[in-house]
């Protein structure tokens, strides 16, 4: 009994061994590089010339560049209506955090943020209408040192 179950297991193992190999040698044989292709004769044996001169494709897309204060805008302006409402004036200001800091203790609370980021956007808000244009945005922007020329 103990021979027929080794020589059972004994055969599974050859035959699992088989299809490993099996499919080895399957991957090699995908992977080989495809058999050379009969050459055709040209009857003169000269190739056929193309001038480019001739070719025309098409017209490559023209890029807008934006300025400074445009790609400002657009960070703030998520659904690119060209205004920027209260919610995404407000909600790109996370970053301030520590620039908003009105009472100097370190700590940044809700409110703080808020009241100072509304009253940042109320005064760029000059018609009142609740939404900047991008007129009234550009008076938000920071203002900018000159970089020195050298730092020798």
């Amino acid at each position: 009994m103990n021979r027929l179950v080794l020589g059972a297991v004994a055969a599974l193992m050859i035959a699992g061994l088989g299809m490993f190999w099996w499919q080895g040698r399957a991957e090699v044989e995908r992977g080989a590089p495809p058999p050379l292709a009969e050459v055709e004769e040209l009857d003169d044996g000269v190739l056929p010339q193309v001038d480019p001169a001739d070719m025309t494709g098409p017209e490559p897309p023209e890029a807008t560049e934006l300025t400074r204060e445009q790609r400002r805008f657009f960070r703030y302006d998520r659904n690119r209506d060209l205004k920027i409402t209260r919610n995404e004036m407000l909600s790109t200001r996370s970053d301030g955090f520590r620039k908003l800091d009105t009472d100097g203790n370190n700590l940044l609370t809700f409110e703080e943020w808020a009241v100072t980021t509304a009253e940042r956007f109320e005064g760029a808000d000059a018609d009142g209408d609740g939404e900047l244009t991008p007129a009234e945005f550009a008076t938000t922007a920071p203002k900018r040192k000159p970089k020195p020329a050298c730092e020798c």
